[in-house]
């Protein structure tokens, strides 16, 4: 096979994971007018197979994939004019599907087809070099993003930089525990002693303005949790005189400044130590158009992101009760960037209540909720259970 004939999907995988595995000189998608007219789609798409390492040429025929009748006679110039080809009948339309068998009734050329639910490729008809053949693809998060015509940004975190801090991650997340109802308090004051923006140093008086004109005191017990778990040093506390220390570095200070850190850094380590996922991310954020950065830029910022094989993990972390908006950008992310081989969880520090439940099942998302985060143990088994 020189040619690999491609049904144009809008599931992003589809258009994609034939042309990894089998490698054709050249891929033509038989697409809709409006994909074979959009230059910037198509560019994307090249972009995706150079990011993986496959060089090859891209054709885009554009034809009614509702006109069963148009795409047979477009399957048949691209046989007639690429005649060492394969049709690939994953993705497509009923129409194209139908237009195929029309095809394939009078043309010998081989066929195959892509099983999500087993991640295997079957030999339709003449083509041996896909029987039964497993699919060992691996993608990364940015693979996900790149082959829907997005990219991966810098996000709030430096990931290549995380494999330092591992060690207190989950002392600091059972610090979070132990004082999660004061926790929004407690960083609160933490930001009132340090807003100078690069100083390490964090000084203030013992009582401080909270939130809405309110007072918040120095989190003693928290703050003698922190130093003794490396987070900060140098603590001194007195009423009278206030309160000082030093973060540990840059790094641990954003995380102690703001209230979801760690959550978000908690359930990415517990993906990290499952040992199942190819890649893990935490604060990744999406480009929907895959741009340099402007102010018409369209972002989404993932908290956690995991890949395992080709099916990507979606995971929203919130330190409060979860709204109908936050489910609903996290079935529309998966959706987009996903498709029907994604899936979705969101992690909540709360028991989650009945409705948001029943709203989370009608989007396919799962819930992680406070029950599973007393034990690492306990959240890596929901974490596992995605998998299936």
């Amino acid at each position: 096979m020189k040619t690999l004939i491609e049904l144009y999907d809008e599931r992003p995988l589809e258009n994609v994971l034939s042309t990894e595995v089998f490698r054709p000189q050249r891929t033509v998608f038989i697409c809709p007018p409006e994909v074979a007219a959009d230059q910037q789609l198509q560019n994307k798409l090249r972009e995706y197979f150079r990011h993986r390492g496959i060089w090859h040429e891209c054709v885009f025929l554009g034809v009614s994939l509702l006109d069963a009748q148009a795409v047979e006679k477009k399957l048949r110039e691209v046989v007639d004019r690429y005649p060492d080809c394969a049709l690939d009948i994953a993705g497509g339309t009923d129409a194209t599907l139908f237009a195929s068998g029309l095809l394939c009734s009078q043309r010998d050329i081989p066929v195959f087809t892509y099983s999500r639910k087993r991640n295997t490729f079957f030999n339709i008809r003449g083509a041996d070099f896909a029987d039964d053949l497993p699919c060992q693809v691996k993608l990364s998060v940015e693979d996900c993003f790149l082959m829907a015509g997005g990219s991966m940004r810098m996000g709030r975190v430096d990931n290549a930089v995380l494999s330092r801090y591992l060690s207190i991650i989950e002392p600091m997340f059972g610090l979070y525990l132990r004082h999660r109802r004061d926790w929004p308090k407690i960083v609160t004051y933490i930001q009132r002693l340090s807003q100078q923006e690069d100083g390490l140093r964090a000084q203030g008086g013992y009582i401080v303005k909270g939130e809405h004109g309110g007072r918040v005191s120095a989190p003693e017990a928290a703050l003698e949790e922190m130093a003794k778990i490396g987070l900060i040093a140098d603590l001194t506390m007195n009423p009278d005189q206030g309160v000082t220390f030093t973060f540990a570095d840059s790094q641990v200070r954003a995380w102690l400044r703001d209230v979801g850190s760690a959550l978000e850094l908690y359930v990415y380590k517990a993906c990290l130590d499952l040992g199942v996922f190819g890649d893990v991310r935490t604060s990744a954020v999406v480009d929907w158009l895959g741009e340099k950065p402007g102010k018409n830029s369209v972002t989404n910022e993932l908290d956690v992101m995991a890949t395992y094989g080709v099916n990507p993990v979606f995971i929203s972390c919130k330190t409060c009760d979860v709204k109908t908006e936050a489910l609903n950008e996290l079935a529309i992310l998966r959706d987009r960037f996903g498709g029907q081989m994604a899936r979705a969880a969101i992690v909540t520090a709360e028991r989650g209540r009945s409705p948001m439940r029943h709203r989370a099942m009608e989007l396919g998302i799962d819930v992680i909720d406070l029950d599973d985060l007393n034990t690492m143990q306990a959240l890596q088994k929901r974490l596992k259970a995605l998998l299936r």
